[in-house]
């Protein structure tokens, strides 16, 4: 019996000796995460970006607060941002989100501007940006989801002082002592010999030069030869006319675009700037995935502010899939208001009652709704994509706008003013154009 009670209180002294060793254990960890690895190589065919080994050909929006699940499901592989924290989600979240959909991330890195007060004279200031940036890339260089930095934004954009060059190297070289796996790129404004010489010649580090174009990158292949660039070229915003680069009215207001006019610009001008520099030219993200206010609400975001998608949107399905989505967005023909345009230099009178109308049709034949919209014309002098205010409403003018047609009162005082129609067709798209007009 004795020895019996012995190898009971043996047995049990061992079971809590294994307990006590699994409780102590650290419980077990989640596979670690492969770092995406980029590169740039030049193969027979032209300049590659390689991720983890394989070509990558950069088919990606500029995405600051938009849809990433959109995104992805539109057949997007990547999208850039601006800046590592954008004021709402951390440049982790946003990373997070993107591997949760599969997507790749060109981060933004800000670096002062010139043009809005930075002085590149000023060595503490360039100083205490540098730790601020090296501090950014150490908190996100081994995000599997991260494929490049991307470091500044238009620095030549209103800038005289050369500086900003020697200081975007030196970031560079920070940047690829500490994180040897992403390549580094800056992003200019337009692509002229000048530019491209200088930023060559003072920032040696950089693996790819981006560039930003809007009616301008038609131009891309002779602005390149001009140039006389010959590395690897990223093209980091395109997309909708810029409002610097049409018509305006005799009061100075620019004239947008309708939407449908717009996708046809977003097919043709990847056609003939982005798909044939192959040689050159490693992807493109196109401008903007997302709605923003820059002179007005629908300049240049794909999206509208409810989160209906444009026929832009369509546009770049088609582009990076070769077919359309399921479903596409309503179709806009002529627009007028009292049988004028907007090139017309439209003039109301206060008060007066005038006629509105809209030929819009639906590639689903999907039912469509109308909405009519009275702005006062944007008063920003805004310049490079800074924030501006969004015009006011003007309430209570409109005695019919449920329909293609409308019937509607000018306001009372005196200015510019815009007429937007929408057109909503059930399943998250819209169609927009506007008219300036002027009440005297």
């Amino acid at each position: 019996m004795k020895h019996h009670n012995l190898v009971i209180q043996h047995v049990i002294l061992i079971f809590l000796s294994i307990s006590l060793f699994a409780c102590n254990s650290p419980s077990p960890k989640e596979p670690k995460k492969e770092i995406s690895k980029t590169e740039v190589r030049k193969t027979d065919e032209g300049y590659r970006l390689f991720l983890n080994g394989e070509p990558f050909f950069i088919k990606g929006a500029g995405l600051e607060f938009g849809d990433i699940k959109a995104l992805a499901s539109h057949g997007a592989n990547a999208f850039r941002t601006w800046r590592t924290d954008n004021g709402q989600r951390s440049g982790k979240e946003v990373l997070d989100e993107a591997h949760q959909y599969g997507l790749k991330v060109a981060m933004g890195i800000d670096v002062g501007r010139e043009r809005l007060g930075f002085d590149y004279d000023d060595e503490a200031a360039v100083k205490a940006q540098y730790d601020r940036i090296k501090n950014e890339v150490m908190e996100l260089k081994d995000h599997p989801a991260l494929i490049m930095w991307g470091i500044g934004n238009e620095l030549n954009h209103h800038s005289e002082n050369p500086k900003v060059w020697d200081a975007v190297n030196e970031i560079s070289k920070m940047i690829h002592e500490i994180d040897p796996n992403h390549i580094t790129t800056t992003s200019l404004a337009g692509m002229n010999k000048e530019t491209v010489n200088l930023v060559v010649e003072r920032v040696p580090d950089l693996d790819v030069l981006s560039v930003q174009m809007y009616a301008e990158i038609e131009i891309l292949p002779q602005r390149i030869e001009e140039s006389g660039y010959e590395g690897p070229l990223l093209v980091t915003e395109w997309g909708a006319t810029g409002y610097w680069e049409v018509a305006n009215t005799e009061w100075g207001a620019p004239l947008e675009n309708n939407s449908s006019v717009k996708a046809d610009f977003y097919r043709s001008r990847y056609e003939k700037a982005i798909a044939s520099q192959s040689e050159q030219v490693i992807g493109s993200f196109v401008f903007l995935w997302g709605q923003k206010q820059e002179r007005t609400p629908t300049w240049f975001g794909m999206f509208m502010p409810d989160g209906n998608e444009t026929e832009s949107v369509d546009a770049m399905h088609y582009i990076w899939n070769g077919e359309w989505p399921g479903n596409r967005s309503p179709r806009l023909g002529d627009f007028t208001l009292e049988g004028k345009r907007a090139p017309d230099n439209v003039k109301l009178k206060p008060g007066k009652a005038y006629n509105a109308a809209v030929e819009v049709s639906d590639p689903d034949k999907d039912e469509l709704t109308y909405e009519w919209v009275v702005m006062e014309e944007s008063k920003t002098q805004a310049t490079g994509g800074d924030p501006e205010k969004v015009p006011q409403a003007i309430d209570g003018l409109f005695q019919t706008d449920a329909a293609p047609t409308a019937t509607f009162k000018a306001p009372s005082e005196p200015g510019a003013y815009r007429l937007f129609i929408y057109v909503m067709d059930g399943n998250k798209h819209t169609a927009h154009a506007n008219i300036p007009f002027a009440v005297e």
